[in-house]
């Protein structure tokens, strides 16, 4: 018996209803518009429809698969830099370099070395995963970066009056932010297995492999996104201290943020 679940109109019925209940809860609490929950939903519903016909064709051909990847590395460069700067143009293209450092390497090195089959259909989830967890860590680090250097302007200025050089001022007020974006894949990392059975996991499971493949599947992909967003927390850090990540956000302070 298959352990996905069924494609229809009661599915459709529950992911409304899922829907409504976040859109209403955002809404009651006063979390932000409640239309983005379900635009968010709409579009996640859309895409996936889409991926799920063009899937065959690309995991079909290696060049399309790197395609594939150069238009989600594409995407999450474009989401990141929104998140980070307020913008899609201009300055927020800095925020590729942190996603395309963190992810290049280590989707080369996996079926390079042979830990992984370089076929198609297993290099794409993991570069998907990849690219998820680097756009993640990029836009959190920027923004709580950026707001760090706005609120705690008089550190910056303390420590430039103590003879420090601008970028080394600027990463003694930021750097927290580094480490607080890099919580969710740390914790993720520590609970596997005893809160969660994360997605390769499962994924591998349904595909018909044994446990202990599946086990070396996710802690293949965990540990790597530790690596990928570590690389990426660091470059978006210095990024920031160097003013090349700023705020462009209407209600945000002028210019460079420090």
């Amino acid at each position: 018996m298959s352990a996905a679940p069924s494609v229809g109109p009661l599915l459709g019925l529950v992911l409304v209803a899922l829907t409504a209940v976040a859109a209403l809860l955002v809404r009651l609490g006063r979390l932000g518009s409640a239309r983005r929950v379900a635009v968010a939903a709409v579009r996640a519903a859309l895409q996936l429809a889409a991926v799920s016909l063009l899937i065959t064709a690309v995991l079909g051909s290696a060049g399309w698969t790197g395609l594939f990847i150069a238009g989600m590395v594409l995407v999450a460069t474009v989401t990141a830099g929104r998140r980070v700067t307020g913008s899609a143009r201009g300055r927020a293209w800095w925020a590729a370099v942190p996603i395309v450092a963190g992810v290049a390497p280590a989707v080369a090195l996996l079926p390079a070395t042979g830990v992984i089959p370089p076929r198609p259909v297993a290099v794409l989830p993991i570069a998907g995963i990849f690219v998820g967890g680097a756009m993640i860590a990029t836009a959190l680090t920027g923004r709580r970066a950026l707001d760090e250097l706005h609120t705690r302007r008089g550190e910056y200025e303390a420590g430039l009056s103590l003879g420090m050089p601008p970028r080394d001022a600027a990463l003694e007020v930021c750097r927290p932010a580094g480490a607080l974006a890099l919580v969710p894949v740390l914790d993720q990392t520590r609970t596997v297995g005893l809160v969660t059975l994360p997605g390769a996991f499962v994924g591998v499971l349904l595909g018909g492999a044994d446990p202990i493949e599946a086990g070396a599947t996710q802690l293949l992909v965990l540990i790597g996104l530790l690596a990928v967003e570590a690389v990426a927390v660091l470059i978006t850090l210095e990024l920031v201290a160097a003013g090349r990540l700023r705020d462009h956000r209407p209600d945000g302070p002028p210019g460079r943020v420090y």
